[in-house]
């Protein structure tokens, strides 16, 4: 039975890393080739990484690219044909496509949708493809389209199906979110059923600032049903046979592409010719595995990866954790060991005359559970001498929120001073998304670091998470998950004390943020008024704090900062 052996090469690229990308993609294309396949995929805008951002403003960049991707195409000599992303100046910027084969570029397809929505900028940089492209690889028409293209229903796969392709290659930078998997899936699948075509999606894998990339690379039949699947956030080499035949059938008894040809209103392809199909009919691969991933550990398998790919790739070593004993900075701790391991993180315990024992010695407990170096910097001598400093402005008596958050801002003080004399250090931060949303946190106190590991992930995400860990190994003292969250600036202090119960807020921040709903329709889901005013009044008038903050693994299908973009000085209430 005649096949094509596809592999879908899911990478961890680095913008700007042109050399090293280009060695990732030739280490690949050499497997797959040991794996007999007649075509290797690569990711969107591999050459390059993705996004590259502004650095497509800058003609040296976009020469070095293409010479880069010139250079690919000699060193894969020999090797199977490749399908690379890389951007293609002729006139115009194009986000694009390159076929390599026998150590030349012998065709370029243009991506014709270009995204400019939520994480999206594409429209800023990139010139619309319009034609179509299909391909003759070992014998089979080969259409080739890039992330987007395939989300419309009608557009590139459809011109390709009725050009003749047999299989659809989808080369993808598509980020993460918890739940995109599923809906992504679901999409892929009804494009081949449409267009009765085998769909061979590839996507990059790893983090890229605030973006992760989850690879779960697929391989969908004519009728939509899985037949492979790459690994989660990990790099991986899918290679899978696709039997032609199957589709050449199926195609003969749906009626519905040569309804769509006769139709006319398709655009035609160009065509290339590469391989034709094999003499010497090849042992069929064994059948590969269709598990999808568990959603609550590929969210926090996404923390990881982001917070380790961020952390390298800006060339930091180590990190520092200032340690509460409360959850979120046990979290974020067991995080970035899982990154970059046990000898790379410093706990920080910065107590003040408010820290209760408890979390202190649960802060210790974390510590020795992870298996981390944990230091101890008591601040009372600091926190006495600032508000002896201040006392003449302040009054000798409640000083207020302005009061409690010194001794935050004497925490960032500190934990950053450590960085600052640490080469190769930096320091994270742990707030999380509910606390952000409402400016539950202090500027130039606990919000200072380099990266904000948990900024897109709500409070109750954050005990689910905490939980999921601990059936992995049990790293998260049970107090730091089960007693009620407290900043413990001052005696008795609680979270509800300023904030609504977090599950109430969560809900009412995912339809004001996320959503975009309005007061009357949130109040309608069943949220008391009062508290839904209140609360979009936090979120309205924080946003000059979140403008300030560090980056963050994007893990919602809407964070702040890449996602929301609001103004800073707006009367719009929300209400």
């Amino acid at each position: 039975m005649h096949t094509l052996r596809v592999a879908l090469a899911q990478i961890n690229t680095t913008v700007g890393d042109l050399d090293g990308n280009r060695e990732r993609i030739l280490a690949a294309a050499r497997r797959g080739a040991e794996a007999g396949a007649d075509v290797v995929a690569f990711p969107e805008l591999a050459i390059t990484g993705y996004p590259p951002e502004d650095q497509l403003l800058r003609s040296s960049f976009i020469e070095e690219a293409h010479a880069s991707l010139e250079r690919l195409a000699q060193e894969a000599d020999g090797l199977p044909a490749l399908i690379v992303g890389c951007v293609e100046y002729d006139q115009h910027l194009y986000n694009a496509a390159a076929v390599v084969h026998d150590g030349e570029v012998v065709a370029m397809y243009h991506k014709q949708h270009l995204p400019n929505y939520g994480v999206f900028d594409e429209d800023r940089y990139f010139y619309p493809g319009v034609t179509p492209l299909v391909v003759t690889i070992a014998g089979v028409q080969v259409g080739i389209t890039i992330c987007e293209d395939a989300w419309y229903p009608a557009g590139p796969i459809s011109d390709e199906a009725i050009a003749g392709a047999q299989v659809i290659v989808n080369i993808n930078s598509s980020p993460f979110y918890a739940g995109k998997t599923r809906d992504r899936e679901r999409m892929l699948a009804t494009r081949a059923a449409d267009n009765t075509v085998a769909l061979a999606y590839v996507n990059q894998v790893g983090g890229q600032d605030e973006l992760v990339f989850d690879g779960n690379s697929l391989v969908f039949d004519a009728t939509g049903a899985v037949m492979a699947r790459g690994s989660s956030l990990t790099e991986d080499l899918v290679v899978v046979d696709i039997p032609i035949e199957a589709i050449v059938q199926r195609q003969l008894h749906d009626s519905r592409l040569r309804r769509m040809r006769e139709a006319g209103t398709h655009v035609p392809a160009d065509e290339v010719w590469i391989t034709d199909a094999p003499e010497v009919i090849r042992p069929p691969l064994p059948a590969a595995s269709v598990a999808a991933p568990d959603p609550l550990a590929e969210t926090y398998n996404a923390l990881v990866v982001g917070t380790r790919d961020y952390v390298l790739k800006t060339g930091f070593e180590r990190v520092y954790v200032a340690l509460s004993g409360g959850i979120d900075s046990a979290i974020v701790a067991a995080i970035a060991v899982d990154a970059l391991g046990s000898d790379a993180v410093t706990g920080v315990s910065l107590p003040s005359r408010y820290s209760s024992e408890g979390s202190i010695a649960d802060a210790v407990d974390l510590a020795q559970r992870l298996g981390i170096r944990m230091i101890s910097m008591p601040i009372e001598p600091m926190h006495a001498a600032a508000l002896g400093t201040l006392v003449e402005e302040f009054g000798s008596g409640d000083a207020g929120t302005a009061g409690e958050n010194v001794q935050s801002r004497i925490r960032g003080l500190l934990v950053m001073a450590l960085s600052n004399h640490t080469p190769r250090s930096m320091v994270l931060t742990t707030g999380n998304k509910s606390e952000y949303a409402c400016g539950y946190a202090t500027l130039y106190g606990d919000m200072v670091g380099g990266f904000a590991v948990i900024k897109d992930v709500p409070k109750t995400l954050v005990w689910q998470l905490a939980r999921y860990r601990n059936t992995v190994s049990e790293v998260i003292p049970a107090n730091s998950i089960e007693k009620p969250p407290s900043a413990e600036l001052r005696p008795g202090q609680l979270d509800s004390d300023s904030l609504p119960a977090y599950e109430v807020l969560d809900p009412i921040i995912e339809a004001y943020v996320e959503d975009d709903l309005s007061l009357e329709s949130i109040v309608a889901l069943g949220h008391d008024e009062a508290t839904v005013k209140r609360v979009i009044d936090m979120v309205n008038r924080n946003e000059y704090k979140r403008r300030q903050s560090p980056p963050g693994v994007k893990i919602t299908p809407r964070a702040f900062g890449r996602d929301r973009r609001l103004p800073l000085a707006t009367r719009y209430r929300g209400y």
